[in-house]
């Protein structure tokens, strides 16, 4: 039995210290999966987009903390930073070397609140697609 905590302390030396899913801690800028309310994309973040849903949010979960994407240059961030002071909700930039994640913005919390649609919905009936024309339609006017 001690050879096997022997091997263990070993083992932690060499590869470091045992973390339950690291996958979803690097994916969501260092926390939980069960514990993100809302996640946003890094082109959502430069678009300034969510602003109305956060603030909501921010008004349900006023224990939560605002997960900034370090990568990502900081200007971006100011809407969500003012908007999260102003709620007294805490943010940090969490840069990550080894791995670069999808998202830009991550609000949770410290407890499991295990919501099924994390990801900010896109507004799809701010820009309608119109269909263009040919040129055959523009020669004749079809």
């Amino acid at each position: 039995m001690a050879n096997k905590e022997i091997d263990d302390y070993i083992q932690e030396g060499i590869y470091g210290e045992k973390e339950l899913h690291p996958d979803q801690k690097r994916q969501y800028l260092g926390t939980y999966r069960e514990r993100v309310i809302l996640v946003m994309t890094k082109p959502q973040v430069r678009g300034e987009k969510g602003l109305r849903e956060i603030e909501e949010l921010f008004m349900q979960y006023q224990d939560g903390a605002l997960l900034l994407n370090g990568n990502m240059n900081t200007k971006f961030f100011k809407p969500y930073r003012e908007l999260a002071s102003q709620y007294h909700i805490s943010y940090t930039y969490v840069s990550n070397i080894e791995a670069d994640s999808d998202y830009g913005l991550v609000f949770a919390t410290d407890y499991a609140v295990d919501k099924e649609d994390i990801l900010l919905k896109e507004d799809t009936s701010e820009s309608p697609q119109t269909k263009r024309k040919s040129w055959f339609e523009k020669l004749f006017g079809i």
